[in-house]
């Protein structure tokens, strides 16, 4: 009996002496990933802050600054509040990249998919010639629910209007 108890011993001592460099990698992949940045540094960070909703998609072949061949989907925003930034035109342009074009889907991984419909708060910087991205990539799309919370979370807009009020 004791001798089945020291094999049983050793085995899970062996599977965890296997699995521990597992788990140190996962720890260091995640950290890793990068600063998330709070709500306060998205606001003061980005040039423009807006609820909008996305009316239409229209995805492009671009070239990206490495070279890279890649899905640009150009999102037609239609601006419901402006939060942060001259209250413009009730419509932004936003690149974005990522889409689906020629039967190819491009998925980013720290990039929230935009669907005609798809509703959130941008964080949003303007380049040269007029166009948006996000601010922070994908940190700079909030997307909302029918409630007005930021999904899975308990963030509301409310919430987001009043720190950028207070901040500007």
């Amino acid at each position: 009996m004791k001798s089945s108890r020291k094999a049983k011993s050793k085995v899970l001592i062996g599977a965890l002496a296997l699995l521990a460099p597992l788990s140190a990698g996962t720890v260091s992949i995640a950290a890793s990933g990068g600063h998330i940045a709070t709500l306060d540094e998205r606001i003061d960070g980005s040039q423009k802050v807006v609820v909008a909703k996305a009316r239409n998609v229209n995805a492009s072949w671009r070239e990206n600054t490495f070279g890279d061949r890649v899905i640009v989907s150009r999102v037609l925003l239609d601006v419901e509040e402006t939060l942060k930034g001259p209250a413009t035109s009730n419509a932004i342009w936003m690149d974005v990249e990522g889409g689906t074009l020629d039967g190819f889907t491009l998925r980013v991984s720290d990039l929230p998919s935009i669907e005609p419909g798809s509703r959130a708060v941008f964080f949003l910087d303007q380049n040269d010639s007029g166009v948006t991205t996000p601010h922070l990539r994908g940190q700079g799309i909030l997307t909302l629910d029918d409630n007005n919370f930021v999904a899975g979370s308990s963030l509301r807009v409310d919430d987001i209007r009043n720190a950028a009020r207070a901040r500007h």
